[in-house]
């Protein structure tokens, strides 16, 4: 299940049913777990990977952070189970933090770029050429189109969808369209939410908050304001709650809509 040709560090701990294609390397500190197949010529160090990942050739997972603040150390790379990460994708160690993570049921197409410190949750789809930088967090359920690029500390909500090359310099909020050369709002992302399996009552509170946050006029404070005590009185759902909790904990600012920014 190796061919001769891969080279494999003596610190690596595979297990038996692991696909190691013709000139990988497998370098120091790493596990990879049932069933994962690794693609000819890719370089993985400072990883630990799960079960059912496919990882295709030329990608680079666990190289070192591209941060100044990087300083060696065993930082690394944490992948859960039933991956797919494609040609050329680059995955870097941790920088200031421990781990690089990312969960399970992700799918990175070619040339995506996962920077240091970043963290990914759950089915995650990043098209070819996608980047965020270091320290974004991103949510179960995000879609970032071709050559859409996160600054660094950008946060992308649940079950957003970002448009081919848009420019995210603010958080992104959960469940929304977001698209531009630098990114505005566009409603509600209602074909990922039905897909989803987010329900019809479910999506019209999330459609009332959105036209009180951004189409009512009102100060998008009092605005906020006015949905957490809706919420409070009438119980508009996870989603309602999840999004109210989004926008108070952001630190970069949120991305708006075209009409409020």
């Amino acid at each position: 299940m190796i061919h001769n040709t891969a080279i494999i560090d003596k610190t690596a701990k595979l297990d038996p049913s692991v696909e190691i294609g013709p000139y990988a390397i497998i370098g120091k500190n790493v596990t990879i777990g049932k069933n994962c197949s690794v693609g000819p010529y890719t370089f993985i160090q400072y990883s630990e990977i799960g079960e059912n990942n496919k990882i295709s050739n030329h990608a680079a997972i666990g190289n070192d952070a591209q941060d100044m603040k990087f300083k060696g150390g065993d930082n690394k790379v944490v992948i859960g189970n039933n991956n797919n990460i494609r040609e050329f994708v680059t995955i870097h160690r941790g920088s200031i933090n421990e781990v690089t993570g990312m969960g399970n049921n992700c799918f990175l197409m070619a040339y995506s770029h996962v920077g240091h410190d970043s963290v990914l949750e759950d089915n995650i789809y990043m098209a070819n050429c996608a980047s965020l930088g270091g320290h974004v967090m991103v949510e179960t359920g995000a879609i970032l189109g071709a050559l859409a690029a996160a600054h660094q500390y950008v946060r992308i909500g649940r079950l957003s969808m970002i448009g081919g090359g848009c420019m995210i310099t603010q958080d992104i909020l959960p469940y929304m369209l977001a698209n531009g050369d630098r990114a505005v709002l566009y409603g509600l992302n209602r074909v990922g939410l039905k897909r989803n399996g987010i329900s019809p009552v479910a999506i019209r509170n999330l459609k009332k908050a959105y036209w009180m946050l951004f189409e009512s006029k009102t100060i998008f404070t009092e605005a906020l304001k006015a949905i957490e005590k809706m919420n409070e009185e009438e119980k508009m759902g996870a989603e309602v709650t999840h999004l109210i909790n989004f926008i108070k904990s952001s630190k970069r600012g949120i991305c708006h809509t075209a009409l409020t920014k």
